[in-house]
């Protein structure tokens, strides 16, 4: 290989680890606000018959995590509802919470916000949420 050709490949390869690198802690910041946030995360049991979590009661926001976050044993419908002057305001559309991973249910809520989970279903529910 030419010299020219070998200078040129070592210089490209040199900077595209230069980048991989830099793109690296974006990564991982990103993973260890996730990490963060799931690592509030609490159980939740919503019995048969009702489609209210907690049932007659509400949850809180905490500063751990940005957004409200779902992750239930089976695919179901939810929306939130928030607590505001004592009546519950609830978001217009219920989203597909799937099974087995996290799904965000609403985005960039304010520290202490007080609020429900309304599952379209009144079928038994088990899982994780954290908020």
């Amino acid at each position: 290989m030419p010299m020219r050709q070998r200078i040129a490949a070592i210089a490209f390869s040199a900077a595209l680890a230069a980048g991989a690198m830099s793109l690296a802690p974006v990564a991982q910041a990103h993973e260890l606000g996730a990490t963060s946030c799931y690592g509030y995360a609490n159980s939740y049991y919503k019995p048969s018959g009702t489609y209210w979590l907690p049932a007659g009661r509400v949850f809180k926001t905490s500063n751990a995590c940005a957004d409200i976050n779902i992750r239930p044993n089976t695919n179901r419908y939810v929306k939130v509802c928030f607590e505001v002057d004592g009546r519950q305001e609830c978001q217009a559309n219920y989203t597909l919470a799937k099974a087995g991973q996290w799904n965000v249910i609403a985005r960039n809520v304010r520290d202490g916000a007080r609020f429900a989970f309304e599952f379209r279903s009144d079928a038994k529910s088990t899982g994780s949420w954290a908020a």
